[in-house]
């Protein structure tokens, strides 16, 4: 990761010290600006409603959350460098933390492979709600 400010800040951030110095208990101070700020937040929200108004304790919890979740992102990250023994976070660190944990996927990033489409395995309950689905549709 290289060391340049968080988005939306439009300044320059400390330098970030080698991986080998990071651990996950040492993130929060890495990790010390606010990475989403409560306008910028307001912002997000009127992109989605423009009427919509947010307490100021859900603005606060939304907050929170963000940077617990990038907080802890970046401690899986660095624990899966440490795992290759690599100096440095990669991409690919950050990416098979979301993917693996979070089921998420950032186009764009790392390599640009097409990837499998893993569709959901039927369960027996879903089966049998078909078939009643089925033999109801067959009456009428």
């Amino acid at each position: 990761m290289a060391s340049s400010a968080p988005a939306g800040t439009g300044g320059e951030s400390a330098p970030v010290p080698p991986l080998a110095q990071i651990t996950p208990a040492k993130t929060q101070t890495v990790l010390s600006d606010v990475l989403l700020s409560r306008p910028r937040l307001q912002d997000l929200v009127r992109e989605v409603d423009p009427a919509e108004q947010l307490d100021e304790e859900v603005e606060e919890i939304l907050v929170q959350l963000a940077d617990e979740f990038v907080e802890n992102t970046v401690s899986a990250a660095c624990l899966l460098a440490k795992h290759r023994k690599a100096t440095t976070v990669e991409v690919k660190d950050v990416q098979l933390h979301l993917e693996r944990n979070w089921n998420m996927w950032t186009p764009g990033f790392g390599t640009d492979e097409l990837r499998p489409y893993k569709r959901a395995p039927v369960t027996e309950a879903h089966k049998q709600r078909l078939a009643l689905i089925r033999k109801t549709l067959k009456k009428y």
